[in-house]
């Protein structure tokens, strides 16, 4: 006789987050925002535990925090406390951990999420026959579920995983309404840049663009992030630039809500994305959106509705779009209004976490069957877009 499921019992749910909820990460952070919408629901029905798989010091230590995360899943597991692993994933070593992780839930018998984060993981899963290639196709392909952010990853996913085409999601990134009331930049119109500064993300291309604006009177930018901080602090003097644009480095949550509150325009013209927290944060407080259709960036940013959009690489014309905003409020106001609206129908915490709930409660219904890493795949049975 099968046993009955005690309808009082939650659903365990264990998550491999990077560096943990403290992680200064793009993901780190959205598993951050997701435990806040967890705890202020006080769901009883579901028992969600984040922990690091990578950790935030040297990288030769992430295979410690990996097995760390294996021995927990394994210790929940023989207590009954373990129904579900969501596993968050990137490129590089982020994947090589997930290999491991992803290998270790399935001979323990624990059914897995996939949650795709990788700005650049279409150039770092190819289409290629290697051992490489066929694992990750078989790590996906044998996953409970497979959460996407946007139309664009879904197509990709099940162009190399066919299998798992059917059990793709599209859940897009989420973040939390501002706490800080929005003031803006007062007499000048404040531009911001959230993010990791180099070249992915188009601070070249951005700095060109705002010494294209110097003789435009009104305006000041903030250009906030790690990276390569000294170097475009060099390259902002030498442009004469250095009283017009703060370069603060690493800022903190609360100043980031800080800086939100006090910014108008919110740019970030990246070359590569998956869907970026900052321009979700932007549009939550109603801030009027310059970036780049890349990623799923065009599922929630539509170019003269609910932002601008401007090609990779093309200083000319994140000038224009940068000047437009800075001279037109009204047009400021309209694209602000309507970001925010398009934040709370589908960037939301609420929608967000109820989205993956439901993934958990799929993908812990049935376990796929192996998948040979050495075995080709089958007909796509998920139909690209033809957009």
């Amino acid at each position: 006789m099968t046993k009955r499921p005690d309808p009082e019992r939650p659903l365990y749910v264990l998550v491999a987050t990077p560096a943990g909820l403290g992680g200064q990460g793009g993901i780190d952070r959205i598993m951050g925002t997701l435990k806040a919408e967890l705890e202020r629901q006080a769901r009883r029905d579901i028992d969600v535990r984040f922990y690091a798989s990578r950790g935030s010091g040297l990288t030769i230590l992430s295979v410690f925090y990996m097995l760390g995360f294996c021995l927990r899943m394994t210790a929940a597991h023989l207590t009954g406390r373990c129904d579900i692993v969501h596993i968050n994933l990137s490129s590089f070593g982020s994947t090589y951990r997930k290999l491991f992780i992803a290998r270790w839930a399935r001979l323990l018998g624990i059914p897995y999420v996939l949650h795709l984060h990788g700005a650049e993981y279409q150039t770092f899963w190819t289409s290629g026959r290697s051992l490489l290639a066929n694992r990750i196709r078989a790590m996906f392909e044998n996953a409970g579920r497979v959460v996407v952010l946007g139309r664009i990853w879904a197509d990709f996913v099940a162009r190399r995983a066919p299998a798992a085409a059917g059990r793709i999601d599209i859940v897009p990134n989420a973040a939390p309404a501002p706490s800080a009331r929005h003031i803006g930049g007062g007499d000048r119109v404040h531009i911001l840049f959230l993010g990791r500064l180099g070249k992915r993300k188009g601070v070249p291309q951005l700095i060109a663009a705002l010494e294209h604006m110097g003789d435009l009177p009104g305006w000041r930018a903030t250009i906030a992030g790690d990276g390569e901080v000294e170097e475009t602090r060099e390259q902002i003097a030498r442009l004469g630039l250095a009283g017009r644009v703060d370069l603060p480095g690493w800022v903190d949550p609360d100043d980031v809500a800080r800086l939100i509150a006090t910014a108008d325009i919110l740019t970030l013209p990246s070359f590569a994305e998956n869907l970026p927290v900052s321009v979700i944060e932007g549009m939550a407080a109603g801030l009027a959106v310059v970036t780049t259709p890349v990623g799923a960036v065009s599922d929630i940013v539509r170019d003269g509705e609910s932002g601008l959009l401007v090609a990779p690489g093309d200083v000319e014309a994140l000038t224009v779009a940068l000047t437009t905003l800075t001279v037109d409020e009204q047009l400021r106001a309209r694209l602000g209004h309507a970001a925010r609206q398009v934040h709370r129908e589908r960037l939301d915490p609420e929608p967000f976490a109820a989205a993956l709930i439901r993934c958990w409660r799929s993908a812990g219904r049935k376990m796929p069957g192996v998948v040979d890493v050495a075995a080709p795949g089958s007909p796509a049975s998920y139909p690209p877009n033809e957009g």
